[in-house]
């Protein structure tokens, strides 16, 4: 006994005790959202890295909260998974919040999570809000399988080569897209994936909160129409399904390709490829 003891006296001595990096999720609309043990963890830490303090500072207000922030983003990861690590050495525990939902999702902190591993520092995982999950879970798609794929490319020709390379996917397929490219988006998710049901989640948990189902090309129609379109959006969009027969005609499914943007030969051909029958039926059907 005493000579664990005296190992333990050592250990604290020499090389002390490192604190715990709690990944703490948020709401990302509802207050209602919050966790009694995010608000516990939150009050308890020594310190609270955030992507924005003066958004963060907002959420801790409410619940009456008060430590310090350090901000914590993309253009200053590097520099502060260092301070944070050295942070936690010594013994403080820290706590990773985004501007809204789950930490890491699509937000900076992987560094830090990695780099904490790395030197045996223990990390805790809050959980609570997400959007993909939230969006998920109303969407009316299969959940039994899904691929979160973060953003879309905001330039049109990457985003379609992401899309093609995601067209066999078979697992329903989930994407934050900011609103004011959320029509182009859809336009690409037609050309290359066709008629599958697409739902578009916007403003969850808010007020304004809605979901839109159809086509590509029916949804995005509907959110052209809007002078404005505001909010948060993730894109949720059917997998692939190699034994459903499409449901419209050759003719319906070339021309809403073409509607979409695609050249007349390779919405033919992409239609044929999609349906499993030779280009020359496409061709024949489309002379008629």
């Amino acid at each position: 006994m005493e000579f664990i003891l005296s190992v333990l006296c050592y250990q604290v001595a020499d090389h002390g005790i490192s604190g715990t990096l709690y990944i703490v999720a948020t709401p990302i609309g509802n207050l209602e959202d919050m966790t009694y043990r995010a608000v516990r963890v939150l009050s308890e830490v020594s310190m609270i890295a955030c992507e924005d303090t003066r958004q963060s500072h907002k959420l801790l207000e409410h619940f009456g909260i008060r430590k310090p922030l350090i901000s914590y983003h993309e253009h200053n990861e590097k520099e502060r998974s260092a301070e944070l690590i050295a942070r936690l050495e010594r013994g403080d525990n820290v706590a990773v919040v985004s501007d809204a939902g789950t930490p890491m999702i699509s937000d900076p902190g992987y560094r830090l999570v990695r780099e904490a591993v790395a030197r045996s520092i223990r990390v805790v995982p809050v959980p609570g809000p997400s959007a993909v999950i939230a969006a998920l879970s109303a969407s009316g798609l299969p959940t039994d399988s899904f691929r979160f794929a973060g953003f879309l490319p905001p330039k049109a020709g990457a985003r379609r080569r992401v899309l093609e390379s995601l067209r066999e996917e078979t697992a329903t397929l989930v994407f934050y897209e900011a609103p004011h490219r959320i029509v182009e988006s859809l336009g690409d998710v037609a050309a290359v994936m066709g008629t599958r049901k697409v739902v578009v989640a916007r403003e969850l948990t808010k007020i304004h909160e809605e979901f839109l189902r159809g086509t590509a090309e029916s949804v995005a129609r509907k959110l052209s129409l809007r002078p404005v379109l505001k909010g948060e959006i993730t894109l949720l969009v059917a997998g692939f399904d190699r034994i459903a027969e499409p449901t419209g005609s050759i003719r319906e499914d070339v021309e809403m390709l073409e509607r979409a943007g695609v050249p007349r030969m390779d919405a033919m051909k992409q239609v044929a490829r999609e349906r499993g029958i030779s280009k020359r039926d496409v061709y024949a059907e489309m002379e008629k």
